[in-house]
C-alpha cells in the first residue's frame, strides 16, 4: 500500500468511528491496532508497546497530574470566590467593571488551575448569576466567562505546553516563559474590547451600584490582603521555574504543597476534600492518558509504514513561502479544534509538523505559542467548544448553546488577532526566554 492510500485508509478509518460515536482513545487505539496487524503482523505490536514505554516514561509527564490535583484542591478552596469579589469591587467603578473582574479572576485563576474545564465551571457558578442580576448583557456575559475560563489553556502552567514540549523535545521552561507576553496580550485584548463596549453600548455594561464599592481607600487597599496567597503561590511555582531552580515536575509538587499548607492555614483542608480533588484529578489524568495511549499508538504506526515522511515531503513540496506552510497547519489545528479534542490533535499532527518547522528554520519556541492559541481557540469554537459545554452545565436553564457561542465569537476574533501578531512578530514570543537565556 503505497503512502498516499495508507493516509487515506487510516484516517478514514479513524473519522468514521469518531463519527459513529467510538471514544477517540478507543477509535485511534483500534484503528492502530488493525493497521500494525495487517501491514506488519503481530511482532509490531512490540514496537508499539516500546515506543508508548519511552514516552510515557517521561517524568515530566508527573507534572501534569500534580498540577491538575492542585487546580482542584485551589477549586474546592473557594479561591474563585475570593479573587471575584476583590477584582469586582476594585473595577467595580467603571462600566464593564464586573467583566474585568471575571477576566482578572480567570487569569489569576489559569496561573494557578490551569484545567479550563475546572476555570468555566467555577466562573460560571460565581460570576455569571452576578453578572446576569446587574444587568449585563447575556451573551456578553456569557462569552466572558468562556474567554476568560479558556485562559488555562495558554498561561503558564499550562497542560498544552508541556504536551507540545514533550513531543516536540523543547524546553517546558522556554515554552512557559514564551506564553507570558502571549498570555497577557490575550487577556489585555478582552478587557480592551470590554472597555470598547463600555463606550460603544453602555447599556450593556453597567457600573456597579454604589452599595457595592467600598466606602474608603483604606477599604480598598485591605481587600488586598485576600491575594496574598495566591499570588504568593504562583510567585513561588514560576519563580523557581524562570529562575532554573525546579523542573516543571519538582515546580508542580512545591505548588501543591503550598496550597495544602494554605489550605491548612486556612481550616479549608480535609479528608473528604483531599479525597475529591484526588478522585477528580485521577478522572482527568486518566482521560488524557487514554487518548495519549490511542494517539501515540496511531502515530506510531502511520510512521512505521512511511506516513510521516509522506506527508513532510508533501507540505514541503508545495509551492508556498516558509510562512504560508505555518499558516496551513494553524488552519489544519483550527479546523480540527471544532472537532477533535487538543491532546489527539497534538499527538497526531505535532509529529508531522515539528519536523516541518524546524526544517524551514523556525524556532520551536515560538511554533509551540502558536499551537497552544490554537488549542485554545479550539476550546470556543463549535460545534465541539468545549468551554461552551461546561458553561451551559451550571447556567441557567433558559441559557441555550446558540447564545453561548454567539457570546464567544468577538473573543475568538481577539484571539485569532493575537496569533496573528504573534505569527509575524515572533519577538513578542521570543523576547523573554532570550531575556532570561532560556529560549
Amino acid at each position: 500500500m503505497n503512502e498516499f492510500w495508507l493516509t487515506v485508509s487510516i484516517f478514514g478509518a479513524l473519522g468514521f468511528l469518531i463519527i459513529l460515536g467510538v471514544p477517540f482513545a478507543f477509535a485511534s487505539g483500534g484503528v492502530a491496532l488493525g493497521f500494525a496487524l495487517f501491514l506488519f503482523g503481530p511482532d509490531s505490536l512490540l514496537l508499539i508497546v516500546s515506543r508508548i514505554h519511552d514516552m510515557i516514561g517521561n517524568h515530566v509527564l508527573l507534572a501534569v497530574p500534580l498540577f491538575v490535583l492542585m487546580g482542584c484542591l485551589l477549586e474546592r478552596a473557594g479561591l474563585a470566590e475570593r479573587l471575584f469579589h476583590v477584582m469586582y469591587v476594585w473595577s467595580g467603578r467603571m462600566r464593564g467593571g464586573l467583566a474585568i473582574g471575571v477576566i482578572l479572576t480567570g487569569t489569576i485563576l489559569a496561573a494557578l488551575v490551569g484545567v479550563v474545564g475546572a476555570e468555566v465551571v467555577t466562573l460560571g457558578l460565581v460570576a455569571l448569576p452576578s453578572l446576569i442580576r446587574r444587568g449585563y448583557d447575556r451573551n456578553l456575559s456569557l462569552g466572558v466567562i468562556c474567554a476568560a475560563g479558556s485562559l488555562g489553556a495558554m498561561i503558564p502552567p499550562s497542560i498544552v505546553l508541556i504536551f507540545y514540549g514533550l513531543i516536540a523535545n523543547v524546553s517546558i521552561t522556554g515554552l512557559f516563559m514564551a506564553a507570558a507576553l502571549p498570555g497577557i496580550m490575550l487577556a489585555g485584548s478582552y478587557i480592551a474590547y470590554i472597555v470598547l463596549v463600555g463606550l460603544v453600548a453602555p447599556d450593556k455594561v453597567p457600573a456597579a451600584p454604589a452599595e457595592d464599592r467600598p466606602k474608603t481607600l483604606i477599604e480598598t487597599i485591605l481587600l488586598g490582603r485576600q491575594l496574598v496567597f495566591p499570588l504568593g503561590i504562583i510567585a513561588c511555582v514560576l519563580g523557581a521555574l524562570y529562575a532554573g531552580i525546579a523542573t516543571p515536575t519538582e515546580a508542580a509538587a512545591i505548588g501543591t504543597f503550598l496550597v495544602v499548607l494554605v489550605m491548612i492555614f486556612e481550616r479549608t483542608f480535609s479528608k473528604r476534600v483531599l479525597a475529591e480533588s484526588v478522585v477528580q484529578t485521577s478522572k482527568t489524568v486518566g482521560s488524557v492518558v487514554w487518548i495519549f495511549l490511542g494517539a501515540n499508538a496511531l502515530i506510531s504506526v502511520y510512521a512505521f509504514a512511511g506516513g510521516l515522511t509522506f506527508i513532510t515531503n508533501t507540505m514541503i513540496s508545495l509551492d508556498l513561502p516558509a510562512i504560508g506552510l505555518i499558516l496551513v497547519m494553524f488552519a489544519i489545528f483550527f479546523v480540527l479544534g471544532m472537532i477533535v479534542d487538543w491532546i489527539a490533535i497534538a499527538f497526531l499532527t505535532l509529529p508531522v509538523f515539528v519536523p516541518i518547522v524546524s526544517e524551514l528554520g523556525f524556532d520551536l519556541v515560538w511554533f509551540g505559542i502558536i499551537f497552544c492559541l490554537s488549542m485554545q481557540i479550539s476550546y470556543l469554537t463549535p460545534p465541539f467548544g468545549p468551554a461552551a459545554f461546561y458553561l451551559r452545565s451550571v447556567a441557567p436553564k433558559d441559557v441555550t448553546l446558540e447564545q453561548i457561542y454567539a457570546g464567544i465569537f468577538p473573543f475568538v476574533l481577539l484571539q485569532v488577532i493575537v496569533i496573528g501578531l504573534c505569527l509575524f512578530f515572533p519577538g513578542l514570543v521570543l523576547w523573554l526566554p532570550k531575556t532570561l537565556g532560556t529560549g
